[in-house]
């Protein structure tokens, strides 16, 4: 390596240690901490600093307008769901289907089928409310035992949520990978719908047998709010929550097959944001019925939208940022020349990008976004299977959730563990759902 490549590579850990710093020691939202250590990365890479400037409102805007539609819509479908009662119903009804035996693998399933469409804060703030209401009722009568019995529960809710959230679109950071690294939709969702599906069970039902011993609960900071009208049916909430997968499902095998290849109704349904728009105009009427035009309904909806999306939109737009302003002081090249002489795979590599971020900032989106911003150069010198690079990166992105991770706060909050319970249960959740993912990924490029 030159001084120079040696410089670029103190300049991007500078960086990123600058924005740590601010996110955990001076208690800072991360989209303050990461626009400064995107300039940091800039200016200590030798970058001026109109140039540095150039590069991080091209990566706030690159962000935002790509993945900024798909992550409103998503929380606004969500918050649709959460506020008619739709995803409780839908919880409720599957539960009341099992015994107690078999309750851990529903969550598990529910989470799974909730989670699709969903960002993850969004569908941890559905579902996770409904599963502590059925974990109180199915847990024995002894504390200690009881406490397991409803991590048992939940742990599996938990994993759904997060292996979804990481490795199948149309979530925002599996989506964003698919465009900045050219893969086929339909292929990443196949691919990563066959991964996460024994993923979560290692890291859900499996892994809560060990974790959950021994650990005492407190009461829930947080509770469930929704509105007070009727409860939508079932088959109701499940369409509205199946549609965005169905449709964009659909167009992409469309587009597989001889007869409707190039068909422009299956081509725009294959489009997350089209997608995503039909379900939220489907899901006024079928969740709300007649009252969707009161004032206070809308109103509810929106607020609850436009309040979660101000934060993450900041947030990603921000690692957008930081993200540009690395690829244009050449890291993304540095990599690739790296990964050709010490023939490095670059599906670990991608995974190890992801992890550093994810441990540096806490959003596993951010981590997504940065690390596949600077791996195309990896990708088109290797020749490696972009849809797997997706999937590696969606892995590394979920590493060991902890304190500058929104995410890890709302765990403790919704499911009531201490602070060095949840280290325990939920970062460990998520460091198996990160690795076991990485390990199936490996696997599947020796087949595909």
């Amino acid at each position: 390596m030159t001084g120079e490549d040696l410089r670029l590579i103190g300049a991007a850990l500078g960086g990123i240690l600058l924005a740590v710093l601010m996110i955990v020691r001076g208690r800072l939202h991360p989209f303050i901490g990461l626009l400064c250590g995107a300039f940091a990365v800039g200016l200590l890479a030798g970058l001026p600093l109109p140039e540095t400037a150039k590069a991080v409102q091209k990566g706030v805007g690159d962000i935002i307008g790509g993945t900024g539609l798909v992550v409103a819509l998503g929380l606004s479908l969500g918050a649709m769901l959460h506020l008619s009662g739709g995803a409780a119903t839908l919880a409720k009804g599957a539960l009341q289907l099992t015994g107690a035996r078999a309750a851990p693998w529903a969550t598990l399933g529910i989470a799974i089928v909730i989670g699709l469409p969903l960002f993850f804060e969004t569908g941890l703030v559905l579902l996770l409310p409904i599963v502590v209401a059925a974990a109180e009722t199915m847990a024995g009568d002894d504390p200690a035992e009881r406490d397991a019995a409803k991590l048992r529960l939940i742990m599996p809710a938990l994993a759904g949520l997060g292996v979804v959230h990481a490795l199948v679109p149309p979530h925002p950071g599996p989506l964003l990978a698919v465009e900045a690294l050219g893969a086929d939709l339909g292929r990443t969702m196949l691919y990563g719908i066959v991964i996460a599906i024994p993923t979560a069970i290692v890291a859900g039902p499996m892994l809560a047998k060990v974790t959950a011993r021994g650990v005492r609960l407190e009461a829930p900071v947080l509770t469930d709010h929704r509105l007070d009208i009727a409860t939508p049916g079932r088959g109701s909430a499940l369409l509205i929550v199946l549609l965005p997968v169905v449709l964009i499902a659909a167009g992409e095998i469309g587009q597989m097959l001889p007869g409707l290849r190039g068909n422009t109704a299956l081509a725009a349904a294959s489009n997350p944001v089209v997608a995503l728009l039909i379900a939220n105009l489907l899901a006024l009427p079928l969740l709300f019925g007649r009252r969707l035009r009161e004032a206070a309904i809308q109103n509810a909806v929106w607020f609850e939208t436009m309040g979660a999306a101000g934060a993450i939109l900041l947030a990603i737009g921000a690692g957008g940022a930081l993200k540009q302003v690395l690829v244009t002081a050449g890291l993304s090249d540095l990599l690739a020349r790296v990964v050709l002489m010490y023939a490095i795979s670059p599906l670990l590599l991608g995974w190890l990008i992801a992890v550093g971020i994810r441990l540096a900032a806490g959003s596993a989106t951010v981590a997504t976004i940065t690390a596949v911003g600077i791996m195309p150069g990896v990708v088109a010198g290797s020749g490696v299977s972009p849809e797997l690079v997706v999937l590696a990166v969606g892995a590394g992105s979920v590493f060991f959730s902890h304190v500058n991770d929104p995410g890890f706060w709302l765990v403790k909050s919704y499911v009531g563990t201490s602070t060095a319970d949840t280290f325990r249960t939920w970062s460990l959740l998520e460091t198996a759902i990160s690795v076991v993912g990485l390990m199936l990924v490996l696997a599947l490029s020796y087949v595909v």
